[in-house]
């Protein structure tokens, strides 16, 4: 096994998070793959716009400065469905913006998933939920964004905030308010607010961003900062404060609120990435923030 410890934290993400290429994929839904493949030729020298995963990933490079070329803290991998032919006018655009990604899987037209692992993935980023599925399901923390154009940057500092229940940890809360609702939900917690949580599918992807963290001084100028949004409230707090403190994870922000709606509070925060398993809370930031939809849990069964 390598030593984890020296690696780099490792984001892979889909073509159409990177960059807006909606008006080509609308006439790939129109009139299929060929009419598709001639378009990205003809206009493979037109630079794309970035699309809503763009900032992150740039703020996510730009921690490499200071950092030997050759051991990169962070390493950006393109997963696209596209063929390396039609994807030409990605790499133009990569260029472009001198975006630092090295490594490149195109499958043109079958499920890019399967190279996630071996490219060692921390995390996930597509438009394709069946993808998304997939990935989590052979173990890698993913999310679902709806395409759309990059929002304006407000911050050069990256932040990036988690729900708690079935993302950083399991969906076991979330069971127990669906079968007993939430006066059971409460009693449950209090009696195990001792009892570390179980991981959920971004446990893994948390302790490596934690990892990127420690190479970085603390405090309001750290060029990371993460939040906990969650809709838990006091006194199902506790469990969850222990279980990270349990972990040795650092989270820099934790918001309880107790079913409020988390848009406004993601928007405040100034997040540039969400990560939730609710397509309710996922509707609530989208348009705030870009928000990663995780199918994960009993919220998502069906």
């Amino acid at each position: 096994m390598p030593d984890r410890d020296a690696d780099p934290l490792i984001v892979a993400i889909s073509s159409r998070t990177l960059f807006d290429l909606e008006d080509s994929h609308a006439l790939f839904e129109a009139q299929g793959i060929d009419a598709y493949a001639d378009y990205q030729r003809d206009h493979e020298d037109d630079i794309l716009p970035p699309g809503v995963a763009f900032p992150l990933v740039r703020k996510l490079l730009g921690l490499n400065d200071g950092a030997p070329p050759e051991a990169p803290r962070v390493e950006v991998i393109l997963i696209s469905r596209n063929s390396a032919d039609t994807g030409l006018r990605i790499f133009n655009s990569i260029a472009h913006h001198g975006l630092s990604i090295k490594r490149a899987a195109f499958s043109n037209g079958s499920p890019p998933f399967p190279y996630i692992r071996p490219f060692g993935a921390d995390l996930f980023l597509s438009t394709h939920a069946e993808d998304v599925r997939s990935a989590l399901q052979a173990g890698v923390a993913a999310a679902t964004l709806l395409p759309a154009r990059a929002a304006q940057q407000r911050h050069d500092q990256l932040r990036i905030a988690f729900d708690g229940d079935a993302v950083i940890f399991d969906d076991e809360g979330e069971r127990v308010s669906r079968e007993g609702g939430l006066d059971a939900f409460a009693a449950h917690e209090r009696a195990r607010a001792g009892e570390p949580l179980s991981g959920g599918p971004f446990r893994g992807f948390l302790d490596a961003l934690h990892r990127l963290q420690a190479a970085f001084p603390v405090g309001q100028d750290a060029p990371i900062r993460t939040a906990l949004v969650t809709a838990r409230s006091i006194p199902a707090h506790e469990r969850v404060i222990r279980t990270l403190r349990d972990w040795g994870i650092r989270l820099d922000e934790a918001l309880f609120l107790g079913g409020r709606a988390k848009g406004p509070f993601l928007d405040a925060f100034g997040a540039d990435i969400f990560f939730d398993d609710s397509v309710h809370n996922i509707e609530s930031a989208r348009g705030l923030v870009a928000a990663g939809h995780v199918p994960h849990g009993i919220a998502n069964r069906d």
